[in-house]
């Protein structure tokens, strides 16, 4: 029997409210469940001590007997660190140009690049020349 954490709304429409319970997984969001560990209240302000109210120590037992949290659950157990916090996927690539795309942009970033350097150089070596022309200048008076 693999049990889960997650939560069971009740409330009025348009007025949710969820209470954190551990539960068969084969059994309904609403229906039975083998303990009530905590409330949510998503109506109520962040900072509101309130929102979250979890019932720890019944979670760590609960989680020791190998009880999976839902992700928003585990959302609320990492922030009170009674879990740690599950590693992101990475995302895909589907959203990224293609290969022939990205190798135009690299090839025009290396040309911006250098055209960044050439034009440094040219400002610096003016610099170093004025002076040698003005000294030549002065051998000449």
């Amino acid at each position: 029997m693999s049990l889960k954490i997650r939560l069971a709304r009740g409330g009025a429409n348009k007025r949710p409210f969820y209470s954190i319970v551990v539960a068969d997984t084969r059994m309904p969001r609403d229906g039975r469940f083998k303990e009530k560990l905590g409330t949510y209240n998503p109506m109520l302000p962040r900072e509101h001590e309130e929102r979250i109210r979890l019932n720890t120590e019944r979670i760590q037992y609960w989680l020791s007997h190998g009880a999976q949290p839902t992700d928003r659950v585990a959302r609320f157990l990492v922030e009170r660190d009674l879990i740690k916090a599950k590693p992101r996927r990475e995302q895909t690539k589907k959203n990224q140009p293609g290969a022939k795309a990205q190798e135009r942009m690299r090839e025009e970033e290396e040309r911006r690049k250098q055209a960044e350097e050439e034009a440094a150089a040219a400002k610096e070596a003016p610099a170093e020349e004025a002076p040698a022309e003005e000294s030549s200048e002065e051998a000449q008076a």
